[in-house]
């Protein structure tokens, strides 16, 4: 009753927002982009997903995690505000924070650095307008990674907005969006501004972003595009809790030991401030053929004060990506080739001094670290009648580093993995219009990132080297009547030397390469168009539902005198399932149901401790009002709508059974957008 209660009171009270009401657009009528190999999604042969306006409303300003869970096989988690990663299909095995082994790029450009980490956090939600996310190996467009690939895409049409929002725990936030056409030029400038105290102690984040880019088309066969984006983030870090810890004081910071000040006293966090600038152009020499390159560069200034160490890094990047395309049509049959490449050099210094309550102490160690990686890349795709589609491609892939200690001793080497040849394979075939069933199977491999090479525990571990398996899957994509969408597919993923992150007794990280992995999994999406009822009360109406259901284990697996070979693969729940209720009431009140179920997660390799399964729900409304050309969008969201005790990020294999970063209870955020 209590649950109803507030579910009647929020919607009488109804505030609304926000960003355009999607088409009545099924997925099945889509086009991916596939980084400029458009092609329609029943046609394509990868496991695909789609992140369009409907989904993207779903999020909050902080966040882009509620509109990553809706899609099956992805899942993104939040160890504390500002603290993420990305798992697609289990890859959170090695990801204590951050994204690794997810290949990000931002439009024509590349978020993620040579070694394979990317700062996703930097990234504002409302500066993103499409998303795409390939699960599984794509190596060859995307090179040398098992999890899968995001594609993050702003505006193409023109845009003006500002708005502001206020929320639970002194959360606000204001942003600046306006896209124009000016003659030749397409131009989008993007400002944002967040901050929060947040649930718990010590959890407070603060961020400031600035996004330019042109896209000048200089001519009918010629393009360019540059692109400037700033970012300052900075955030609070509580640490994890032990069980009998959160059941005390779910808000609390990490607690001081004997052996070991806590997160508070020691001002843990973590405070980024990164440059990103690229410029990419495009020239269609004729019909068939067309040449694209890329070029850019970044610098981060990243500061980690932790419970033992005070670490800062300079990080300096320059990447390269170039590509020839041929496509050449017949009456039947269509051929399009790739021929390119993909490169990256990744420079660092890292600096770790003693912690002296947030400042820097006596110094530890400094160390050096440079990473070269790239791969070359041919693909073809070939369609026949607009019914029978293959995608085959070939990567050369390599990856190199060099390290040097400069304090408190020298010395100095290098690490050259080895040379990698990824091969791909898919197929699709169009059985009617609306039925398709395709096949893929593929190569991946993904060398361990700088924060693995030297992690927290300031050692190099040169003996860790790269982790790399085959995927095979089945799918199915069946429209119904234009009205209802339905996609399944069954995949079977074996990784080999499967990198696996560790804790001392310190709390500091390192990483081991653990045997191998049998990753088998059934991926399920349902999902309507808009149904215009024609009645004035409920005016329209869609949903979407997803499901993962995975039998994740370890192959051959040893620790010590341990063996873990068929546990479950830690961190990753066998069951998530996830739903999307859009009503519109009156033609002009939207209100968006979601539902979150995740299963219980073994917590460390001996899947001794596993935590609670959760369910949590939120409901958002949304009301748009005109004024003589003015669009004024209001919005209120209420997250976690039944008030549940649950976590939306483990700390895996955590020393001392701190696992817990237990999430925000019943909160609220109301905005308003102004469009112009």
């Amino acid at each position: 009753m209590t649950k109803l209660y507030l579910l009647l009171t929020v919607f009488s009270g109804s505030v609304l927002y926000a960003q355009e009401k999607d088409s009545a657009t099924l997925i099945s009528e889509v086009r991916i982009d596939a980084y400029k190999k458009p092609v329609p999604f029943m046609a394509s042969t990868k496991s695909a997903a789609v992140i369009s306006g409907n989904l993207l409303d779903q999020n909050t300003p902080e966040r882009l995690l509620e509109s990553f869970n809706q899609v099956p096989g992805a899942r993104m988690e939040e160890r504390s505000p500002g603290s993420y990663r990305i798992s697609v299909r289990g890859s959170t095995l090695r990801s204590p924070f951050g994204v690794r082994n997810i290949k990000v790029y931002l439009d024509d450009f590349i978020l993620s650095d040579a070694s394979g980490n990317t700062y996703f956090n930097m990234i504002s939600p409302e500066l993103i307008n499409r998303m795409e996310i390939y699960k599984g190996p794509e190596s060859g467009d995307y090179g040398a990674v098992t999890g899968g690939t995001v594609l993050l895409q702003t505006r193409k049409t023109e845009h003006a907005s500002a708005g502001a929002a206020i929320g639970s725990y002194g959360m606000f936030n204001q942003n600046i969006d306006v896209s124009r056409r000016l003659g030749k030029h397409f131009i989008e400038v993007f400002q944002n501004y967040y901050r929060t105290d947040s649930y718990r102690e010590q959890s407070a984040v603060q961020r400031k972003q600035i996004f330019l880019k042109d896209h000048f088309q200089y001519s009918e066969k010629g393009n360019v595009k540059a692109m400037v984006l700033l970012g300052d983030l900075n955030y609070e870090t509580p640490g994890g809790l032990t069980l009998e810890q959160m059941q005390t004081d779910r808000k609390q910071a990490r607690p001081a030991t004997k052996t070991a000040p806590g997160a508070r006293e020691q001002n843990a966090g973590i405070r980024n401030r990164m440059i990103l600038a690229g410029l990419s152009h495009e020239y269609q020499f004729t019909p068939e053929l067309s040449h694209f390159i890329m070029v850019q560069g970044s610098y981060v200034d990243f500061e980690n004060p932790f419970i033992t160490n005070f670490e800062n890094r300079f990080e300096k990047n320059v990447a390269l990506r170039t590509h020839f395309n041929y496509e050449k049509n017949w009456e039947n049959i269509s051929l399009a080739y790739r021929l390119g490449f993909e490169g990256g050099l990744n420079d660092i210094l890292v600096k770790n001094y003693d912690n002296n309550r947030g400042s820097e102490g006596n110094p530890q160690s400094f160390d050096r670290i440079k990473n070269r990686s790239g791969f070359y890349f041919v693909s073809q795709k070939l369609n026949i009648q607009d019914k029978l589609f293959t995608d085959v491609s070939l990567s050369l892939n390599s990856n190199t580093y060099e390290w040097e200690r400069l304090f408190p001793r020298s010395e100095q080497g290098n690490v050259h993995f080895k040379n990698q040849w990824l091969p791909n394979f898919g197929l699709t075939y169009l059985i009617t219009k609306r039925l398709s069933v395709r096949a893929k199977i593929g190569k991946g491999n993904s060398a361990p990132t700088n924060e693995e090479i030297r992690s927290s525990n300031q050692e190099f571990n040169l003996g860790l080297h790269s982790e790399y398996g085959w995927n095979k899957e089945i799918g199915i994509r069946k429209e119904f009547g234009n009205a209802v969408f339905v996609e399944g597919s069954y995949f079977d993923f074996r990784l080999n030397d499967a990198i696996v992150r560790r804790q001392n007794e310190a709390g500091q990280e390192y990483f081991v390469n653990a045997g191998g992995t049998v990753q088998k999994g059934l991926e399920l999406l349902l999902e309507s168009r808009d149904f215009n009822l024609r009645n004035r009360f409920l005016s329209h109406f869609r949903f979407r539902f997803s499901g993962s259901f995975y039998d994740f284990t370890f192959k051959e697996y040893r620790q010590n005198q341990n063996d873990f070979s068929g546990n479950d693969l830690t961190g990753v729940p066998k069951t998530t399932v996830s739903s999307l209720l859009n009503f519109t009431f009156f033609n002009k009140l939207s209100v968006d149901y979601s539902h979150f179920y995740t299963s219980g997660i073994p917590l460390n390799d001996a899947n001794s401790v596993w935590s609670e399964s959760s369910f949590v729900g939120n409901i958002q409304f949304r009301y748009t009002l005109y004024f003589e050309g003015t669009k004024v969008s209001l919005q209120l969201q209420v997250q976690n709508l039944y008030n549940e005790d649950y976590g939306s990020g483990f700390d895996i294999n955590a020393f001392g059974n701190r696992f817990y970063n237990p999430a925000a209870k019943r909160n609220f955020v109301f905005g308003v957008n102004i469009g112009f």
